[in-house]
C-alpha cells in the first residue's frame, strides 16, 4: 500500500487544521478558502487527500524560540559558568547575612554587597564586551 493512501485520524485532521489557521492568521488564506480547506480536511480520508489541502501553502515562517542569553561558545560557556557560580555565593551570603541579622536582632551593615557586588560588575563589564554573548541576529 502506498503511503498516501493510507487511512487517517482525527489527530492527523486537526494538525493541518492548526496549519491551516496559522496560515490563515498570517494572510496565506482568507476567510472563505480556510473555512473551505477546514471542511475538505474533516472529510479527507486518507494522507494523500490530507496533504493535497496544504499542498499550494509556503512553509510556516519560523517560531522565535527563546533570546538566548549566553552563545553556545566557549566564552558562553564560562559565562555561564561564572554567573552559576557568583550567583550562588551571592545569594549563600545573603542568607548567612540574613540568619545573623534574624538571631542576634541587629542587622549590621550589609556586607554580603562586597562580596556580590564587584564581582557580578566584572561579569557585566565582560557581558559588554561581548564575551559569551549571543549574535544579534538571533
Amino acid at each position: 500500500m502506498r503511503p498516501e493512501d493510507m487511512r487517517i485520524s482525527d489527530a492527523d485532521r486537526a494538525a493541518v487544521q492548526e496549519r491551516l489557521r496559522q496560515a490563515h492568521e498570517i494572510g496565506q488564506l482568507d476567510l472563505g478558502e480556510f473555512d473551505e480547506r477546514v471542511r475538505s480536511v474533516w472529510s479527507a480520508r486518507t494522507r494523500g487527500e490530507l496533504a493535497g489541502v496544504t499542498a499550494d501553502l509556503p512553509a510556516p515562517p519560523p517560531v522565535p524560540g527563546a533570546r538566548l542569553v549566553f552563545s553556545d561558545t566557549g566564552g558562553g560557556t564560562t559565562m555561564r559558568v561564572l554567573t552559576i557560580v557568583w550567583s550562588s555565593l551571592a545569594a549563600v551570603n545573603l542568607v548567612v547575612w540574613g540568619l545573623i541579622g534574624l538571631t542576634t536582632g541587629n542587622f549590621v551593615h550589609p556586607w554580603w554587597v562586597w562580596v556580590a557586588v564587584p564581582p557580578g560588575i566584572a561579569l557585566v563589564v565582560l557581558y559588554l564586551a561581548g564575551i559569551g554573548r549571543p549574535p544579534r541576529d538571533r
